[in-house]
């Protein structure tokens, strides 16, 4: 898989429980549909796929797997549970969901390569990496680094993480890209979206779409769906930009200490 087929913006599935959901989502236009193992509702979001009208084809896949699964021979069985929930006979992308548990570069990303090469998956992503763990992987990987999926927003632009993708082109894709919500209450991010008569959401998601190769996979429901699509259609100035480059606000929303099953300590040599 190229990186260049993947859409700039993808609908992430955290707690969706209806296959409608991935019906209304896929109709409104979006065609990268993320999930994983650990949101336990991949045969949902196969469902939903299975019932769109939009061809298979036109559709990007991802999907992660679990730290606890991330041993070799787990990753190949996972990975083809994973397949058979969601119905499909590739994998668009597959995901190291977090460098911690059971991975190990070359137990973990040894089976991300043999499944790349039974054509299984179409590319490999990585997520919650540390630049020194992204260019570990690298050195190991075979198959082609699509992806990178880390929190980002206007509170924690990761810049680093956006120039090492930059550096290495493959995408930086941004989850939790509203900061669950907390973009709603800034000052800044208001005025502009007023200034344009759109939604503060749009706003946001359009403030990461200006830098290149970065990504977002908002979750949504309802109208927010729509709504968060037409982030695709507001361009902002670089003075826009420059003023939300500017908020003087650090939040990073998930921490891996408070995760389930989430192992405190990252891998290292």
């Amino acid at each position: 898989m190229n990186p260049d087929e993947l859409p700039r913006l993808g609908f992430g599935t955290v707690g969706v429980t209806d296959p409608e959901t991935i019906v209304r989502a896929l109709d409104v236009g979006y065609r990268h549909i993320d999930t994983a193992q650990w949101y336990e509702n991949e045969h949902i979001v196969g469902e939903g796929i299975a019932q769109s009208e939009v061809p298979r084809e036109e559709i990007i896949v991802t999907t992660k797997v679990l730290p606890e699964n991330l041993a070799h021979e787990d990753v190949l069985r996972t990975a083809e549970e994973s397949r058979q929930r969601l119905g499909v006979d590739v994998i668009d992308l597959l995901y190291v969901h977090w460098p911690t548990n059971a991975y190990d570069p070359d137990g973990t990303l040894g089976a991300f390569d043999t499944l790349y090469d039974e054509t299984k998956i179409r590319g490999v992503g990585l997520s919650n990496f540390t630049p020194a763990l992204l260019d570990k992987a690298r050195d190991r990987l075979d198959a082609p680094l699509v992806a990178h999926q880390v929190e980002m927003h206007p509170f924690f632009p990761q810049r680093e993480l956006v120039n090492h993708a930059q550096q290495h082109e493959y995408n930086l894709v941004a989850y939790s890209p509203l900061a669950q919500g907390a973009v709603f209450d800034d000052p800044v991010l208001q005025d502009i979206a007023a200034e344009y008569g759109v939604s503060i959401a749009q706003v946001a998601l359009a403030w990461l779409f200006e830098t290149e190769n970065v990504h977002a996979i908002p979750k949504a429901s309802g109208d927010h769906i729509r709504d968060n699509y037409g982030a695709l259609d507001v361009d902002l100035t670089e003075e826009d930009v420059a003023r939300i480059n500017e908020i003087d606000r650090e939040l990073q929303t998930v921490d891996p200490v408070d995760e389930e099953r989430i192992d405190r300590t990252p891998w290292s040599e």
